[in-house]
């Protein structure tokens, strides 16, 4: 006897079928599961078996084959335990195998034959609707994860005897449908109650911040502790736009396959914000593990990621941001497997200026040296920060500008301003792949798109050779030139807006040490 049912195991970001059959014969008892299943998988046995004894069906007896075709990549996690289960209720006659034709199943089971939620659903889904794939069975708390891809049929249940009984019709369970309130956008997203009305001083920080989010442009704030170069950078997730739905499914899918997506939750629809500690490992930034999992940059992906005090990360861990940074996507290659994630992100980094955290000061005795100054900023490599679109200083904020009555604009206004500034990006990028911003923007259509004056060549000219600045930083320059134009409506770059972009490559500057 052999039943067969679809399921599917995650590679990255996408998904693959897997067709599941499972035969039985007569013989001694044995089990045997084929196709490259890891550790997870084979364990499978065990939780279902006890979970069919809770529906009153078991394992049969004999020689019991399970084989997950294709057979030429590893499959992992506790989500076959689901269509296991339901072909051994097919071969035991407990329902009939005809209404499996067509049909995907997925779900982790617990021993009392309750269903748990997978990692991995919304990629799974997109992939079942693109074979043709009808119906999705999953567990209740992946239901409205699944639903969010039109033309599937999603079922979710509580328990294996829910599975059976809808099998056999004696359930009348409804889809799964999304309401329009899944894709609603949250008009005022805070983390953790930051915003830029609590920033007191600091304007030309604040104006950097503003162009950073308006284009989607890397940025790294350099200044003495008790500047605000956290706080400020933690409420930049409050002025950042919202995602279309394209960028939610997109980093969705990487949260799925983490295992990061609440119970119930069908979108991610706040942009992430990743902020991983200075100790942080090469895997745990890039991603890692005998099965790749993503990493900080690939959560981080439509989004932050904050590297705070930057020289204190390990040289060759912050070397691995050099080409996702320029890419937008990690390729991490095992023996067997190679998986590639998306990391469009926008970095956003600090540091003090020295080891001891001032600035170099000749008046005084006891204060960091110019050679210290020097040494702390080279471990940050020259290729990292000339990937860096804008190096912002921050000074300390006066006493004055502290106890001021004046309250600076809120995160909400500065909001509204950036994102007209990418409402113009958006009908710009109208029909271009995999661009949303300026700073996402190939060196082709930098040349397209980044037209500029002859007096705005000549600025750029001049600075380009008395800073020595490399064929990227131009092209950054340009970029970041084209938000700072979209900021006031313009359609021209003019020198002005040209000035300000090569004003915030001060790192550049010979002999720059915050001076």
């Amino acid at each position: 006897m052999l039943a067969k049912i679809y399921s599917a195991s995650t590679l990255g970001v996408s998904a693959r079928l897997i067709e599941l059959e499972v035969s039985h014969s007569s013989g001694l008892p044995r089990f045997y599961l084929v196709g490259l299943p890891v550790h997870s998988v084979m364990e499978s046995k065990d939780r279902v078996d006890a979970a069919l004894r809770h529906v009153g069906a078991k394992i049969p007896l004999g020689r019991i084959t399970v084989n997950l075709a294709p057979a030429d990549f590893p499959k992992e996690g506790s989500a076959l335990d689901l269509p296991i289960a339901t072909c051994m209720l097919a071969l035991t006659g407990h329902i009939s195998s005809s209404r499996m034709q067509n049909c995907l199943a997925l779900g982790e089971l617990a021993l009392d034959g309750s269903l748990r939620p997978v990692r991995g659903v919304l990629p799974v889904a997109a992939e079942a609707r693109k074979r043709g794939i009808e119906t999705l069975l999953v567990p209740e708390e992946n239901g409205m994860e699944a639903a969010v891809i039109d033309g599937l049929r999603v079922f979710a249940f509580r328990h294996l005897k829910d599975v059976l009984d809808w099998f056999q019709g004696g359930t009348r369970i409804q889809p799964v449908t999304c309401s329009a309130s899944v894709f609603r956008v949250d008009a005022n997203p805070t983390r953790d109650l930051a915003d830029f009305c609590d920033v007191r001083g600091q304007e030309s920080v604040r104006r950097a911040l503003e162009v950073a989010a308006s284009g989607g442009h890397n940025v790294i704030l350099i200044g003495p502790p008790g500047a605000g170069k956290t706080m400020m950078a933690r409420a930049m997730a409050t002025i950042l736009p919202p995602m279309n739905l394209e960028e939610a499914i997109e980093t969705t899918k990487i949260h799925s396959v983490a295992g990061r997506l609440e119970p119930g939750q069908a979108l991610v629809l706040r942009r992430p914000f990743q902020a991983p500690h200075h100790t942080a490992s090469y895997s745990s930034l890039v991603g890692g593990g005998s099965v790749p999992r993503p990493g900080n940059i690939s959560l981080a992906h439509n989004g932050i990621l904050f590297l705070d005090e930057l020289p204190e990360f390990r040289r060759s861990v912050l070397e691995t941001l050099r080409q996702p940074l320029e890419d937008g996507f990690v390729t991490i290659s095992r023996a067997k497997i190679t998986v590639t994630y998306p990391s469009k992100i926008m970095l956003i980094a600090s540091m003090n200026p020295s080891p001891t955290g001032d600035w170099y000061d000749p008046d005084k005795a006891d204060g960091p040296t110019y050679h210290q100054m020097t040494q702390y900023m080279q471990k940050i490599s020259g290729p990292l920060l000339d990937r860096i679109d804008l190096h912002v200083q921050a000074d300390r904020v006066q006493y004055d500008q502290l106890i001021s009555k004046q309250t600076p604009e809120s995160s909400a206004t500065i909001r509204n301003r950036v994102i007209e500034a990418r409402n113009l990006q958006n009908r710009r990028f109208l029909g271009i792949k995999g661009v949303h911003s300026n700073a996402q923007m190939p060196p082709g259509l930098v040349r397209k798109i980044c037209k500029i004056s002859k007096s705005s060549e000549a600025m750029l000219g001049k600075a380009m050779d008395r800073l020595k600045l490399s064929a990227r930083t131009y092209t950054r320059i340009l970029k970041v030139s084209r938000t700072i134009a979209d900021l006031d409506a313009s359609e021209v770059i003019h020198p002005h807006h040209i000035a300000e972009a090569i004003q915030y490559r001060s790192i550049d500057r010979d002999g720059w040490l915050g001076q």
